[in-house]
């Protein structure tokens, strides 16, 4: 499992996800000068999107017997952290005034690259596999 590449990929992209239960989205600044961190589990939108985030890398993490599977389920892990990414840019760009936001605000998308790169390495794996075992099968009926 470990010794492929998109396994590497999928860790990493899991691990981005999984730190941003932890990391701060952005700070509101007041009007006196406090200021005030908002986390992503704060909001519930974004606490739940990021929960089925961090199951479908997880799930695609763990699938690796299943080449299939796991390339599809990357995909979907993909497109879903696109649009989350999407979102947290309109939030971005709404009160771009008012907060200051993070560098993980960015982690979305990259672990969303991470991903793809996944996909296409288990592609190829699938295809390799396909390939020999046709190989195989000719040379059996020799």
């Amino acid at each position: 499992m470990w010794q492929r590449i998109q396994t590497l990929y999928l860790a990493i992209a899991s691990i981005l996800v999984g730190s941003l239960f932890f990391a701060r989205m952005a700070t509101v600044l007041g009007p006196d000068g406090a200021s005030i961190d908002i986390r992503y589990y704060e909001k519930l939108p974004f606490l739940l999107f990021l929960i089925s985030l961090f199951s479908a890398n997880v799930i695609g993490l763990l699938t690796f017997r299943a080449r299939l599977l796991q390339m599809r389920v990357c995909i979907l892990a993909a497109l879903l952290l696109v649009g989350f990414q999407i979102w947290i840019g309109a939030d971005f760009f709404r009160y771009k005034d008012s907060m200051i936001f993070s560098f993980t605000a960015v982690f979305p998308i990259v672990a969303a690259i991470l991903d793809v790169l996944a996909a296409r390495a288990i592609a190829l794996d699938e295809a390799m596999v396909q390939s020999a075992a046709r190989l195989r099968g000719k040379r059996k009926r020799k």
